[in-house]
């Protein structure tokens, strides 16, 4: 990384294995098993003697961000590293944390890197939404929604709660939930609109909203009319915003490629 200067993190448990994570990120770029969408961020899986490692990859930030982040706000990977052991401060599973890096110049923000422990899970929530037969299917769906209400009674505001970020593993009889891609949470008290708005980004399907609703109703004490309705109108008012976001962009993109 050149004259960049690094911070290193590294979780007292992991301590001892403070020079192969070394190795593992100084060669990044040339090793390790690609995993997962690589679009926006490089997430790559590194074994570690009897553990595998899930090691994420930030993208440099633009100028601004670069600057933002050097001087006046957390970077994702330690904001990434400190939700995960704040999660299981709270008793919220999530993927072991192990540490982060960052790189640094005297005036800008370079790259940084989350590492945690891979996680193997059975689904994620995104399966709810394309296979209605999966075994099981309301069972899961209801017991994601208590996860959900469980969140919230924590004072937990897990702002991308969308289809991936949500691991599911059957453990026996019963479903484990692990959230993963951290570092956009909020930790504060939320009334109910506020909750109920945290659903909108899951899914589009009227079927999958009523049973959570339903059973968001029964954990909260609240009427099953209402909470339907607001997580029906937050998700109708996500999608019109997220298509609306997108068609502009689209349009930029052809004047962009006509000029």
């Amino acid at each position: 990384m050149g004259n960049l200067r690094t911070t290193t993190v590294i979780h007292r448990t992991f301590k001892k294995w403070k020079d192969k994570l070394n190795t593992i990120i100084f060669n990044f770029d040339t090793s390790g098993t690609p995993f997962g969408n690589q679009d926006r961020n490089s997430l790559k899986l590194f074994k570690l003697e009897d553990k595998t490692l899930n090691v994420k990859s930030f993208r440099v930030p633009n100028v601004i961000n670069q600057l933002a982040y050097r001087f006046l706000r957390k970077s994702k990977a330690q904001r990434s590293f400190e939700y995960a052991k704040q999660l299981q401060s709270l008793d919220i599973g999530t993927p072991q944390p192990i540490a982060y890096y960052e790189y640094k110049s005297l005036f800008l923000f370079n790259k940084s890197y989350y590492v945690s422990e891979q996680l193997e899970c059975d689904l994620t929530y995104r399966e709810l939404t394309k296979d209605f037969n999966y075994p099981n299917h309301e069972v899961i769906l209801r017991a994601f929604t208590r996860f959900t209400y469980n969140l919230h009674q924590k004072q937990v505001k897990f702002l991308d709660h969308s289809p991936g970020n949500t691991l599911i593993k059957k453990v026996d009889d019963d479903y484990e939930f692990y959230l993963v891609d951290l570092n956009r949470m909020e930790f504060k008290p939320m009334d109910l609109e506020a909750r109920i708005k945290n659903f909108a980004k899951l899914t589009t399907h009227k079927s999958l909203i009523k049973v959570m609703s339903e059973e968001y109703a029964k954990c909260s004490n609240e009427s099953y009319e209402t909470v339907f309705n607001l997580m029906w109108n937050n998700t109708q008012d996500f999608q019109r915003r997220y298509w609306r976001r997108r068609r502009i962009k689209n349009k930029l993109k052809f004047w962009k490629s006509k000029s």
